[in-house]
């Protein structure tokens, strides 16, 4: 395999994605390469829908919060009636509050 001479180089940028078999055809001619520009996507193709799926996301994430929260006071409110009322708490106001004349 025969290195290129480093003192006759092809002035500008190769493009990478030229065949080695093919730029060997080409045999020293001049090629021109048109390369398009990259595409530019602008902030609002990607802006709108991130910004609509963190809302709805933000708005799940608050219901959840919310049912949680309900959940624990519903808990929280039984448990304290039940121990208030069970069955000793019962029969004790029965015997504090019941009636005198017996």
């Amino acid at each position: 395999m025969q290195q290129p001479d480093p003192h006759h180089t092809i002035p500008g940028n190769l493009a990478p994605h030229i065949p080695a078999d093919l730029y060997r055809q080409l045999d020293g001619r001049q090629v021109v390469i048109i390369q398009p520009p990259a595409p530019t996507r602008s902030v609002g193709k990607w802006a709108v829908p991130l910004a609509i799926g963190f809302a709805g996301t933000a708005g799940a994430l608050g219901l959840v919060a919310a049912a949680v929260a309900v959940f624990d006071y519903a808990v929280r409110t039984a448990a304290l009636i039940g121990s208030t009322t069970g069955p000793i708490g019962l029969g004790l106001s029965l015997k504090l509050f019941g009636s005198k004349n017996k």
